[in-house]
């Protein structure tokens, strides 16, 4: 049966983030689609992995045989992370958007899965594995928008997810999140709500498709 790599890193909890209340719409279709599939869950607010050290970056680049017990302790801890993505049929990622960018503890984990040779390079280890990504922000930066130039949470995980690691991304992006807690936002409202909506139908439908893709 297939397997799902899920990652949540917005600092808020439950129904209080709109990140994870997409990706859990995703992840409760895709389980009735695979009742007797499995699920790696990492909530990287709760449970961050290390950011990358001197260690754990060089152990990469040196033979095992000559790595210091440092070296061994920091590596082994990345590969687990590796393993988790290359043995994942599709990976669900929850990334807000965190002053122009994503959540620090989201970056940290892919420092610690992009490793030259093995998941990037010619030939990428989890190539062509369907990655989705609920970007989801508080305002709207889409093209034509007076913050366009500011988008780089989608810019940047095109460059690393779907250049550097050969995944299959797309993006499913709730916006205008702050408009029901921001007075200023008042009027935007009904958008905000019309790009809920669509963001949870489209996670549900995203998940349906990946769960007959992988099972046919």
């Amino acid at each position: 049966m297939a397997t799902l790599l899920h990652i949540d890193s917005s600092v808020f909890p439950g129904e209080a983030s709109s990140s994870r209340s997409v990706t859990a719409t995703f992840r409760k279709v895709w389980e009735e689609q695979h009742p007797e599939g499995t699920v790696i869950y990492r909530d990287l607010a709760s449970a961050p992995v290390p950011h990358i050290t001197a260690d754990a970056w060089s152990a990469g680049y040196t033979a095992p045989a000559e790595r210091t017990p440092e070296q061994s302790a920091a590596f082994a801890a990345r590969v687990k992370l590796i393993e988790e993505l290359e043995q994942a049929d599709a990976v669900l990622i929850g990334a807000p958007m965190y002053n122009y960018s994503i959540p620090s503890t989201l970056k940290a984990w892919l420092d610690n899965v992009l490793l030259l040779g093995r998941t990037a390079g010619e030939t990428p280890s989890a190539q062509g594995t369907p990655v989705i990504v609920v970007a989801s922000r508080g305002g709207s930066y889409a093209p034509g928008t007076p913050r366009e130039g500011y988008e780089f949470v989608q810019n940047y995980l095109e460059a690393v997810l779907k250049d550097t690691l050969g995944l299959d991304l797309d993006f499913i992006v709730p916006e205008l999140t702050m408009a029901p807690r921001n007075p200023a936002m008042s009027e935007l409202v009904p958008l905000y709500e019309a790009s809920r909506k669509r963001a949870l139908e489209d996670a549900a439908a995203r998940a349906e498709e990946l769960a007959e893709l992988l099972a046919a």
